[in-house]
């Protein structure tokens, strides 16, 4: 690896951190040149603008997080069960964030609401994955014979991700895990409701 891309991903890895804590018009060219130790046209070397650069560092700190999901995932081998692990995932993303500042999808959806037009897309589309994600792992239960066929997956991904978001919203507003707990518990409860019994 070059030390241009040393340096890129570090710049990138810097600015998620601090675009994920403090939001992108929270969070200054001059904090993130703080926090790389670099000038602001080292910066610019790399990223063109501010807008870029906070496009850029959400990609990174949604990449980051989804691998942890991944990672929980990758651990089961039934779409059942691997419902099951997205739930574990996400208590894992709340009680410790890969990415300082919580989980990128909320941070970002919230503050792009209205402000940044292009950082809502790049959101709604990552979104888009996370959705389409859990959707295929309940196509994949029903094709499995583990979850009843009558199961409408688009709804159940919708409400399954609201729930965890919810959940994490809740959780860093009050600086309590039982939030998560309870997301947690009625979330595998909705799981099993929609399980074949065997």
């Amino acid at each position: 690896m070059g030390k241009g891309k040393v340096t890129r991903d570090m710049i990138l890895g810097k600015a998620a951190a601090l675009f994920n804590s403090r939001g992108y018009f929270g969070a200054s060219m001059s904090d993130v040149m703080n926090a790389t130790g670099l000038e602001k046209g080292g910066i610019y070397n790399h990223f063109p603008s501010k807008d870029q650069l906070a496009l850029e560092a959400f990609d990174f700190a949604f990449q980051v997080s989804s691998a942890e999901v991944a990672r929980h995932l990758n651990k089961r081998e039934r779409a059942i069960d691997k419902l099951m692990a997205f739930v574990d995932a996400f208590m894992s993303v709340a009680s410790d964030p890969p990415v300082a500042g919580g989980c990128p999808l909320l941070n970002s959806a919230v503050e792009c609401d209205d402000g940044h037009p292009e950082m809502k897309i790049r959101v709604q589309k990552a979104m888009d994955t996370v959705l389409a994600t859990v959707e295929k792992l309940v196509e994949n239960g029903i094709s499995e014979g583990d979850i009843k066929p009558s199961t409408d997956a688009q709804q159940v991904a919708r409400s399954f991700i609201a729930t965890l978001e919810g959940g994490i919203m809740l959780t860093r507003l009050y600086s309590d895990l039982a939030y998560m707990h309870s997301v947690a518990t009625s979330l595998r409860n909705q799981i099993k409701a929609i399980q074949i019994s065997s």
